[in-house]
């Protein structure tokens, strides 16, 4: 029996992951307005104990409204509302760096960390649209490694910001009249290249100090940003030597910023068809790879890949792509797509039907034995801390592997049978954030 244990996190997204789960008589497209739905969802991934669940954004109804069902909430929004049915689950919201300010975003997380009694985490994006550009007044993004210079100063700002208030500093003494000590809250008095932010923040310290930092780019910039801040990274990884080749370089790049391997979790995602047998699973799969519309599917691919495919052959290979260089969008996606059909000799057909579950994210269909072999596999041969577990379809994709693959893999002892900590932190073996106000008192103390 193993005696490390995995995180699992469920990725969720309207009534499932795949582009065409609306349209499929298991799911119920009406639900993506229903925030009961959500909340359903939120306990269910309670009851197989799970790590947290996620929630994706993006700042634009993207290219093609006419054939797909968008995320309508604004993730941190709907977190508090599945804060309020759960006690354990964490819950993870993605906001960008690019069109938010670091007072407002940090004040948003506090408040969901004491709403949720020490529940949250952030996903940290930069956005590479043009349409999110266009939003803002902008007449283009930025170019990628500006974008991940404008992160670490936010994320830097941010933390500052968490810092401000010292887990002591509220006393709330009625009889005193003393609701705070003003000596534990701090100006930050930041002055850098694209923010200025006096601080203290409007909202004591919450029960972890500060979220959980999340990332999901794996582009040069991307992991060495992951590397510098984030404690979780959401991958995609098609193959096993893939998965081993990006969690070595990460986990190599950790000893410049300080940090040891174990200070960040890798979790690459996983859309699972379960079913009774392989064939089953299999047929479950092509059902909803049948329903995907392809004019839908040939806009999203075009703005992937920064080319537009709107008018391509379905059943042709990609035209010549731009090499990685010279493209300005989300860098780690581009490369995947493009060596996916190149190194598969793909047709378009047969490339949005492999996209159409992920987005580029492994699909999986099998037996639940099956499913919980290959985690386990990544997992035991360096590829994985865990794992990003994206249903193409809800709530029954995510029942299905609650029901059926969580317990194999608790009696593997591969996973939690109970919960351990209260906190997301908690969940991933981490201890709350003392501020460093906190720290440099103590040192001075010494």
């Amino acid at each position: 029996m193993s005696t490390r244990q995995f995180h699992l996190n469920a990725f969720l997204m309207g009534v499932g992951h795949h582009e065409a789960a609306w349209r499929h008589p298991r799911t119920e497209e009406h639900r993506v307005l229903d925030v009961a739905h959500f909340q359903e969802l939120g306990r269910i991934a309670e009851r197989g104990r799970l790590d947290s669940v996620f929630f994706a954004d993006g700042l634009t109804v993207g290219p093609r409204i006419e054939r797909n069902i968008q995320a309508v909430f604004e993730p941190i929004t709907l977190l508090s509302a599945i804060a309020a049915v759960t006690e354990r689950i964490g819950l993870i919201a993605t906001a960008s760096t690019g069109y938010n300010e670091p007072y407002n975003l940090a004040r948003k997380f506090t408040s969901l960390d004491h709403i949720s009694h020490g529940r949250a985490g952030w996903n940290i994006v930069t956005s590479a649209g043009a349409d999110e550009a266009a939003n803002f007044g902008l007449d283009g993004t930025p170019q990628h490694a500006g974008r991940y210079e404008r992160a670490a100063e936010f994320v830097d700002v941010a933390l500052r910001l968490w810092d401000s208030w010292e887990s002591s500093a509220l006393v709330l003494d009625a009889e005193s009249g003393v609701f705070a000590d003003p000596a534990k809250v701090h100006t930050i008095d930041y002055e850098g290249p694209r923010f200025r932010v006096r601080g203290p923040l409007n909202s004591p310290r919450s029960p972890q100090g500060r979220p959980l930092l999340v990332q999901a780019g794996s582009s040069e910039s991307g992991k060495e940003f992951a590397a510098r801040y984030a404690e979780a990274v959401f991958t995609a990884q098609r193959t096993l030597p893939e998965g081993q080749a990006f969690y070595r370089d990460l986990k190599s790049r950790l000893v410049k910023y300080g940090r040891s391997a174990d200070e960040l979790k890798v979790l690459p995602g996983l859309v699972p068809y379960i079913a009774g047998t392989e064939a089953e699973a299999r047929a479950l799969e092509r059902e909803f790879t049948e329903l995907i519309s392809p004019d839908y599917a040939l806009g999203q691919l075009s703005r992937l890949l920064g080319v537009d495919l709107t008018a391509h052959a379905l059943d042709a290979p990609l035209p010549p792509l731009p090499e990685v260089t010279e493209f300005e969008g989300n860098k780690s996606r581009y490369v995947l797509v493009k060596e996916l059909a190149e190194n598969e000799r793909l047709t378009v057909r047969e490339l949005i039907g492999k996209l159409g579950g992920g987005r580029g994210h492994r699909s999986f269909a099998g037996t639940p034995e099956q499913i919980a072999d290959e985690l386990q596999s990544w997992f035991e041969n360096g590829a994985a801390d865990g794992f990003n577990i994206m249903p193409p379809y809800l709530p029954g994709g995510l029942e299905d592997f609650v029901e059926q693959v969580v317990p194999i893999l608790q009696r593997r002892g591969l996973f939690r049978t109970e919960y351990t900590a209260g906190t997301l932190r908690g969940h991933y073996g981490l201890e709350p954030v003392e501020s460093r106000f906190a720290e440099d008192r103590a040192e001075a103390s010494a």
